[in-house]
């Protein structure tokens, strides 16, 4: 090889070697700034509670029967008297910031008898939260669909039912018929609901009835099950895979009211508490 063919070749290599330490130097500058970001939004992660100025909005609602789609929002939900016939009243609080990406924002919209709620925030280094309130006046029937986030609910007489893929469910001052589903994520009833059905696939249910039930089902597929009864003989049938049982109610086999409790992992309790 010849002096200015091994000379080129030296400054080709040089320059490769200068680019390949330029693009090592960009990653890492590239992933420690992610990181950075990243250990400041974990540090103080999103809170819907932030927001100090929510949004309000009020919708026509058609019929007697209403159902609530949200894909990632808290929701709290409350049967209202003062609410006026035909309309839903909803509060809306959110915050959200994305380090690249477009900008975080939520959408409702009703489409018949269904809000749909939607919180769009994706990119790198994504946090948010959005929370709902929504007033229903008294006389509706409400069936949630919730895709990621917990939901609470009170003031019920009409058939209420709740299903979240990944949250808690809490339900207070209620007494019309109750269906309460999650996948992952505890369930809670304070009511006096005379039909009772509950499943929660990861988590535990606990049920405080204030009066006597016709029915009341409840499982679990994973997570402790109590339930707790006015004094009355009822028609029982529990069973655990893998923990302890406890039941102390009176039985009766011949009983109206009947309680079913199973749960695959977790100790099972069913008592009177009067």
């Amino acid at each position: 090889m010849t002096r200015t063919a091994r000379t080129t070749s030296a400054a080709a290599g040089a320059r490769t070697a200068r680019t390949s330490r330029t693009a090592r130097t960009r990653a890492l500058a590239l992933a420690g700034a992610t990181a950075v970001l990243v250990a400041g939004l974990s540090a103080c992660g999103a809170s819907a509670a932030d927001d100090d100025d929510p949004e309000h909005r009020s919708f026509d609602l058609p019929g007697r029967t209403l159902t609530i789609d949200s894909d990632d929002s808290a929701l709290e939900i409350v049967a209202s008297e003062g609410n006026s016939p035909g309309r839903i009243e909803v509060t809306r609080w959110f915050r959200g910031t994305v380090a690249i990406g477009s900008d975080p924002k939520v959408t409702w919209a009703m489409d018949g008898d269904r809000l749909v709620l939607r919180e769009k925030c994706s990119g790198i280094v994504a946090d948010c939260a959005a929370k709902h309130r929504v007033e229903v006046p008294r006389g509706v029937s409400v069936k949630v669909e919730e895709k990621d986030g917990s939901v609470r609910a009170r003031g019920f007489r009409d058939a209420l039912s709740i299903r979240t893929t990944d949250g808690s469910v809490h339900v207070t001052d209620s007494s019309g018929p109750l269906e309460l589903r999650t996948g992952d994520g505890s369930v809670r009833a304070e009511v006096s609901s005379r039909t009772v059905r509950t499943h929660s696939g990861d988590g535990s249910v606990r049920l405080e009835l204030g009066a006597v039930p016709d029915l009341v089902d409840s499982r679990s597929g994973d997570g402790s099950l109590t339930i707790d009864l006015p004094r009355a003989s009822y028609r029982v049938d529990t069973s655990t895979g893998d923990g302890g049982e406890d039941v102390s109610v009176p039985r009766d086999d011949s009983s109206s009211h009947v309680v079913t409790a199973h749960t695959g992992d977790g100790n099972l309790t069913v008592r009177t508490v009067n």
